[in-house]
This record gives structure tokens, sequence and C-alpha cells, in this order.
């Protein structure tokens, strides 16, 4: 089966275009193999291109610990790239099927390269109860701001992003009892009105370089809790994606085009 690995700031998939070799049911095995980055290929997730009665195409998308997530902002992005360069649909306006819904990507391009990606995220589902909620976790209490924006995140606002306080905190939230089917778990610090940074603990995969619902959940969140406007810059380790919550509630996700790393063949 051949493959390709691309990543969006560090947050890698493997994409895979031949689903009918592999049964849907094995497909959970099929990430853990592939995901694991001593004796597979390595990546955060795979993402499955498969045809849809709902959309121009569908994603699945299947975590590296072999569950399957609803929504991948950094992954979709790299999916739209995908399929526009393997002219499988060969428009920049494209309409994908994923668990959360139908997603709208628009591609710029540039000499027919792509130089960015904007994608409509939909609208981020939350109740006022869940808007800075008093939570203890590890002994220690903790403000979070949970929403569904096309996954489950929930947000804490940090003064410094320690990543060996964010593991230990987001592997515990990750699977409180607040939430049985478990939640991201977004760190955000705050630079200005205009301009955050993020960190996240991804559900079924842990420590993430990137994450875009989380960068799209996380700006929603700073705005619900005034601490910033409702169009932000979210800086993550290798890069900044711009996100916009409208006045309709509806979210945009903007960034540059995700970077093939690799291409080749998996012996089955």
């Amino acid at each position: 089966m051949n493959f390709l690995k691309a990543h969006s700031f560090g947050n890698d998939f493997i994409i895979l275009n031949n689903p009918a070799i592999i049964p849907q049911k094995k497909l959970g095995e099929l990430a853990k193999k592939l995901c694991d980055r001593h004796t597979g290929i390595g990546a955060d997730g795979i993402l499955v291109v498969l045809p849809s009665l709902k959309a121009d195409i569908q994603m699945k998308i299947i975590n590296s610990d072999g569950s399957e997530a609803n929504m991948c902002g950094n992954g979709i992005r790299c999916f739209a790239k995908y399929i526009f360069e393997h002219d499988l649909i060969k428009k920049k306006k494209v309409t994908i099927e994923t668990l959360a819904g139908i997603i709208k990507s628009e591609l710029t391009l540039k000499a027919n390269t792509i130089s960015s990606i904007k994608v409509d995220m939909g609208e981020p589902l939350f109740k006022t109860s869940n808007i800075n909620r008093p939570i203890n976790v590890l002994d220690k209490k903790y403000h979070i701001t949970s929403m569904i924006m096309g996954t489950t995140h929930t947000i804490i606002f940090v003064d410094k992003l320690d990543q060996r306080e964010i593991t230990k905190i987001g592997a515990s939230l990750e699977k409180h009892k607040l939430f049985p089917q478990k939640t991201n778990v977004d760190f955000v610090k705050i630079i200005n009105r205009s301009k955050i940074k993020l960190i996240t603990w991804e559900r079924g995969v842990g420590l993430s370089l990137a994450c875009g619902t989380g960068a799209c959940a996380a700006t929603v969140a700073a705005c619900l809790n005034s601490k910033t406007a409702r169009n932000v810059t979210v800086q993550m380790g290798m890069g900044d994606l711009l996100v916009e919550w409208h006045e309709d509630n509806m979210v945009h996700m903007t960034g540059p085009a995700p970077e093939n790393i690799c291409e080749g063949k998996i012996l089955l």
C-alpha cells in the first residue's frame, strides 16, 4: 500500500489512499503499528481517504493509539493538500466529510502551488456552566473552560508553559471523570489581546507539537473569558495559525500549507 507522510507544525500524519486493502475494523491495529516511532513509520495518526455520499470526499482519522477521532484541524489541512496534489479533487474549495460533520476547506494558490489553507471549523459547542469552571486535578485547583470544537477540548490558562507540568496535568485531566470519553487538554499563555501561545495534550496521542482544533478552542475560550479579541494569532512550537471567531459563531482557521515528509510503500 502506498503512503505519504506529512506534517503541519510538527503534527504529523500518515495518509493512506487504498482503504479497500485493509478492512475498516482493522484500521485501529494498522494505525498503532504504523504510528509507532520505533518500529513503524511514526506519526500522531493516520488519515484515510474514502468516498463520500455527503461531500466531495471523506476523511477518517485514527489516532496513534488506535482510537478514532471526530476531527483534526492540522490533519484536515494535510488532507486538503494531499487530495489536491494527487489530483483526487482539483479545485480550491472542497467539502470533506468527517465524524464532526462536513468541513469546508479553501486553498490559496500561487503559481499552482498551495501557499495557505483556510478551514471552516464550524461552531463551538459549550455550556455557560463550563466556562471558567473550578476543578481539582492532582490535589490542586484549576479553572477550566470546556467545549466541543469538532472534538472535546478543555482549556487551562497558565502563566508559563512548563512541559513537565503540562504532561502531568494533561495525562490526569484527559481521563477525569467529567469526561467519560476523555478530553484534549489545551494549555494557553496569553501574550496580548490578539496573540496567545498554546501547547496541547492530545487525547489518544499525548503531548503534541501542534493542534488545529485546540487552537480554535483556545481562541474561543480566551474570548469567552475576556482575555483576547475574537481574531487571534495562535503560536505553537513550529508556527502560527490565524483563528477567527465570527459574530455568527462560526470559526475559521488559516495557516501555511503543510509539508510533505516522505512517500513510500507499506508491506502488509
